[in-house]
């Protein structure tokens, strides 16, 4: 099962309304692979350009990006149980469009992608993961600037997400 077709993804409105979306979705869609050997999601796999990594930084200057799996599962839990009571309020089911962008590095453990793959399926339909072509260390220096592991990033503001987006395609 792949982490929905790319091209049926209800992706940001600024990135749908974007002249680049269908070269994004390209992107997107031009390499998937499972998270892990007997995983049941495949997600778009992405290499770190500079023009990423630069966006990257420009989002965590922004206070828009979260560091580490723990992180990421509770601030999608907390934004989670908003929505339902916004939606037991109006009457209407929010959160039908992705918001959020999981970026991962592609050295962690088996057991780390399984609960990554877990949190990707329990808010699938606003969470799009993607598999970055780099180790943890790397993305730590290239993201944060310095010496410091990090497996996994959460874009967690819709605007972040658009510009993280737009940074695949030149």
């Amino acid at each position: 099962m792949v982490q929905g077709d790319v091209q049926d993804l209800r992706l940001p409105r600024q990135i749908e309304l974007d002249a680049r979306c269908a070269a994004i979705r390209g992107v997107l869609a031009a390499r998937t692979r499972r998270l892990w050997r007997d995983g049941a999601l495949e997600v778009p796999v992405l290499a770190l350009t500079d023009a990423l990594g630069a966006e990257l930084r420009a989002v965590l200057g922004r206070g828009q990006l979260r560091r580490g799996l723990e992180a990421a599962v509770e601030a999608l839990a907390a934004e989670r149980q908003g929505l339902v009571a916004v939606g037991r309020q109006t009457g209407r089911q929010s959160g039908e469009r992705i918001s959020r962008l999981c970026l991962v590095a592609s050295d962690g453990a088996e057991r780390f992608y399984r609960q990554v793959e877990r949190c990707l399926a329990t808010h699938a339909t606003r969470v799009l993961g993607c598999l970055l072509e780099v180790d943890s260390g790397t993305l730590g220096k290239v993201v944060y600037r310095r010496d410091t592991a990090v497996k996994l990033i959460l874009a967690d503001h819709k605007d972040a997400v658009a510009a993280v987006l737009r940074s695949l395609v030149p």
